[in-house]
């Protein structure tokens, strides 16, 4: 089975055809052809059983045969990530968080980040690309960068983490996280939070965590918390 996306798509839609890039993909790459059926989803839960009507590399119709809805669950995962120098780093906890599982990803910029740009459509296409691979119907959620300054004034319910590298006293994330609820946890750059940043995340009740006797990479580390809370909710 392969997942095609398209945002377009809706309970409502009967006939449909796809953009140039992802028709000449269908049509060329994929040779697919008139009808050949084909798995969509819009991200938000819908998921669509299509006919192709008509297949060139410049445009690709389809024919909605079936469709339902995917209920997302009950409980969700945030990670609030600061970007690695290594931009590739980045990509690649991005396509691995999305095929474990998580609902929300947002970067952000600390006071030792040493990257401070970040290419949205890129960290998009690739959370897209991991979401069809992984054949999910729930696109997550890529918020912009913002500052930690920023963020941690914002107010989020649910279970809240700080995992960090200094030598304080600190829970392990395993033992501390409960199943079924709302998680938001936050994850340093390469040369960590600052002792400010972490007074300021403690004074917004956010947990200090470990995880696990070994420093890890800022990917390294969001991955692990992702598969974390996988776990703990399998």
């Amino acid at each position: 089975m392969q997942l095609f996306y398209s945002r377009d798509i809706t309970e409502t839609t009967q006939e449909f055809t796809f953009s140039r890039e992802e028709s000449k993909h269908i049509s060329k790459v994929l040779r697919k052809k008139e009808g050949d059926k084909l798995h969509i989803t819009n991200g938000i839960g819908l998921q669509c059983i299509g006919s192709i009507i008509f297949s060139s590399p410049n445009k690709c119709m389809i024919r909605i045969e079936h469709s339902a809805i995917i209920p997302p669950r009950d409980y969700k995962l945030h990670l609030v990530v600061a970007p690695t120098k290594m931009n590739d780093r980045y990509e690649w906890f991005l396509e691995k968080a999305t095929e474990i599982g998580i609902d929300e990803i947002t970067p952000i910029i600390c006071d030792h980040s040493e990257r401070k740009v970040i290419k949205v459509e890129r960290y998009e296409r690739i959370v897209q690309s991991a979401m069809k691979q992984s054949l999910q119907y729930h696109l997550p959620k890529l918020n912009p960068a913002i500052h930690f300054s920023d963020f941690i004034q914002m107010d989020y319910t649910g279970q809240l983490f700080i995992a960090h590298c200094e030598k304080t006293k600190k829970q392990s994330l395993k033992e501390v996280m409960r199943p079924a609820q709302d998680c938001t946890i936050l994850i340093g750059p390469e040369g960590d939070f600052s002792t400010p940043e972490i007074t300021s995340a403690l004074s917004k009740k956010y947990i200090p965590v470990t995880l696990g006797d070994h420093r890890l990479r800022t990917e390294t580390a969001a991955v692990a918390a992702v598969h974390s809370f996988t776990f703990i909710n399998s």
